[in-house]
């Protein structure tokens, strides 16, 4: 079952969930019938549906594409792909994809400031500011810089579930983000691949892939995942066409 439909499953329990709150207070004709009760069941059974769904964990894969993103993250539990067609040579897609910002990205602020509910804070992935090269923002704000091949490949990554309490080490590095097996973790990481098509064109791919060391990890980074994946799907479609778009840009 897709990433999608387990998605759009949740979702749909917890507009169910909203119709029947809003029944306690005011039971509709339909489909309430004009019954608390029955409103009050619309209510809880699609929370309890919801939160069963968040916490049925997929199983692991392992993959080998010969990309250096196989390096760091042979293994994992969820994987997200997207991938572009480009008019232009690897080179110019390439410095697209390093230099693009978020301004350029549509909807990225929208989606991220969705994330992190609308709260200020200091500038990150989350909070990107406007023409910085987004990757330059993620790579200063939590994310290592894991793989650089230009013009075919770049992979970053970041530790996205910890247990409670700790802290990266300032000296993280490439070999510890491999190494990082300990219970209680969760790490995501993400490339950008190009290849070259001929005739003046490319395809760029985009593909993240995050793996737990354990069970707890594994259902607590689930929940999250059920409910950021629609956003976490359109911003990797619209960061590709801004790629595409910057790369096709004459003067770019």
């Amino acid at each position: 079952m897709s990433d999608w439909i387990w998605s759009t499953a949740v979702y749909l329990m917890t507009l169910v969930a909203l119709v029947g709150a809003l029944g306690l207070i005011w039971p509709w004709r339909w489909p309430h019938r004009r019954s608390r009760r029955r409103a009050l069941v619309m209510f809880l059974a699609p929370i309890a549906i919801a939160f069963a769904l968040t916490r049925i964990t997929p199983s692991l894969q392992t993959t080998s594409a010969g990309l250096a993103i196989d390096e760091f993250a042979p293994r994992f539990h969820f994987q997200e792909h997207h991938d572009q067609v480009v008019a232009a040579t690897p080179d110019r897609v390439y410095a697209a994809i390093k230099s693009v910002s978020a301004d350029q990205i549509w909807l990225f602020n929208l989606l991220t400031a969705i994330r992190r509910l609308g709260r200020p804070g200091p500038e990150s992935i989350l909070n990107a500011p406007n023409q910085k090269p987004i990757l330059d923002v993620a790579v200063q704000t939590g994310f290592l810089l894991l793989s650089e091949d230009p013009p075919r490949e770049i992979v970053l990554g970041t530790v996205v579930v910890a247990p409670p309490g700790t802290q990266r080490p300032s000296s993280f590095t490439g070999d510890d983000f491999k190494s990082l097996t300990q219970p209680g973790y969760a790490k995501a990481t993400m490339n950008f691949v190009v290849t070259d098509l001929g005739n003046g064109s490319s395809r760029v791919d985009t593909e993240t892939r995050v793996f737990a060391t354990n069970d707890v990890a594994l259902a607590r980074f689930t929940t999250y995942w059920r409910i950021i994946f629609p956003g976490s799907s359109i911003l990797r479609t619209t960061w590709l066409r801004a790629v595409k778009e910057r790369a096709e840009r004459p003067n770019s």
